[in-house]
């Protein structure tokens, strides 16, 4: 089956309606943190108190979504992803509330932190529901997952693309306060009625089944995935903050962000054509191709001098990002027993997060000392151990723990 036709398969299994939905019900957590840091630095005209508001959503949402995703797993997406999406709508207006009530910084970064706590991982749980929803197309289901991963990824990017970018138009348009509220909008209409849409129903269906393949899914294997994805994270990090210190020594910081947004783009067409990758090109060894790709890529960062230069390196540098991350995801799926899934895929997202604060943490040190280049030392670095990381992998990867899911949902499907 050619990509192609997998995702037209895909479109018509899940739906048009689905798929716009669970797409745009991603977007406020892509908006939220530039959206916090805008409204926050603007409102005190201070970047600290911004970045700090920013950073407590950032880390709250890394530690909130795993323990959201596994109650999912017991209880069933619907309930959790609308009482969150209803929460985090109202924490988000709070916030702009207490912006405009000239609260202290304490209180504006508390409420930041309880968006994020709150803020639901649409992107994860709704790679959830793919392998339901084609559990009944027989020996088409394994390309066919594989290309709702690849485009689950490819969406991923494409979100954190679009939504700072909404921000910035929202926040000339209307002003930083009118943007949160647009992000708080979107996600009480868009992830209410992806909480509410029928696929939900699908993936709690099918859990009694598979319950009784046991629920234990902290494995070596699996950490190992986790800490892929935190380097994953600390790669973004460490690029953004490479990116700021060059086009801020250039006297442009506006356009860090412009920059590093061509990321996402080569991701996002990275991510649609690895559903091209031959099945037997199996999840383990793509990790470890693409964290090589990553060094490779990563490399020339250490060589731009200018924001010109630096263009086409961090738009190549995307077309391994997205493969690398689908790969972990896809594998992430198969590793874990199919009662967890939402637990894992939310976990692993969270590790981006915290990954990501990590990454601009320590790039940000350095680049104080030294500028752009030992910030994107962190990034080359992050790649380096990523490879080592995925021959580590390979070692104790046991090839039995790739055939789980498939199997437990066969039998949900029959029963």
């Amino acid at each position: 089956m050619s990509p192609l036709a997998s995702y037209r398969r895909l479109l018509s299994l899940a739906g048009l309606g689905y798929v716009v939905v669970a797409f745009l019900g991603r977007l406020p957590l892509a908006m939220s943190q530039m959206g916090t840091l805008l409204l926050v630095s603007d409102a005190t005209g201070r970047y600290a108190a911004g970045g700090l508001a920013a950073g407590a959503l950032a880390v709250a949402n890394a530690v909130g979504a795993p323990l959201a995703g596994g109650i999912a797993d017991r209880v069933g997406q619907r309930p959790v992803v609308l009482a969150q999406s209803l929460t985090a709508g109202v924490a988000l207006a709070a916030l702009v509330a207490a912006v405009q009530s000239d609260a202290s910084v304490a209180v504006l970064v508390a409420a930041a932190a309880v968006a994020g706590f709150t803020m639901p991982q649409v992107g994860p749980l709704a790679r959830v529901r793919w392998r339901p929803i084609t559990h009944r197309t027989g020996a088409a289901q394994p390309r066919l997952v594989d290309a709702a991963f690849s485009y689950e990824g490819a969406a991923d990017e494409a979100s954190f693309v679009l939504g700072p970018a909404l921000v910035g138009l929202g926040a000339v348009a209307l002003s930083p306060s009118g943007a949160l509220l647009a992000a708080a909008a979107l996600l009480v209409v868009f992830g209410s009625w992806f909480a509410l849409h029928p696929t939900a129903r699908l993936t709690h269906a099918l859990r009694a089944s598979a319950a009784a393949h046991g629920t234990a899914f902290v494995t070596a294997a699996f950490l190992t995935l986790c800490l892929a994805q935190l380097l994953i994270g600390v790669i973004f990090g460490a690029t953004q903050t490479g990116t700021t210190a060059l086009a801020t020594a250039a006297g442009t910081p506006g356009m860090a962000g412009l920059v590093h947004s061509l990321l996402g783009v080569g991701s996002v067409l990275a991510g649609l054509a690895t559903a091209a990758l031959p099945s037997r090109f199996g999840y383990d060894k793509r990790i470890l191709v693409f964290a090589a790709g990553l060094v490779v890529l990563s490399a020339p960062l250490l060589l731009a001098g200018s924001l010109a230069a630096l263009v086409p390196v961090v738009l190549v540098l995307g077309l391994a990002v997205a493969p690398y991350m689908i790969s972990v995801f896809a594998a992430a799926e198969r590793t874990v027993p199919a009662a967890r899934v939402g637990a894992a895929m939310t976990l692993l997202a969270g590790a981006t997060g915290i990954g990501y604060a990590v990454g601009s943490g320590v790039a940000g040190r350095l680049a104080d000392l030294g500028g752009h280049r030992p910030a994107f030392a962190v990034t080359v670095t992050a790649a380096a151990l990523a490879v080592l990381l995925a021959v580590v992998r390979l070692r104790i990867q046991r090839p039995a723990a790739d055939v789980t899911t498939p199997d437990v949902l066969a039998a949900a499907s029959q029963g």
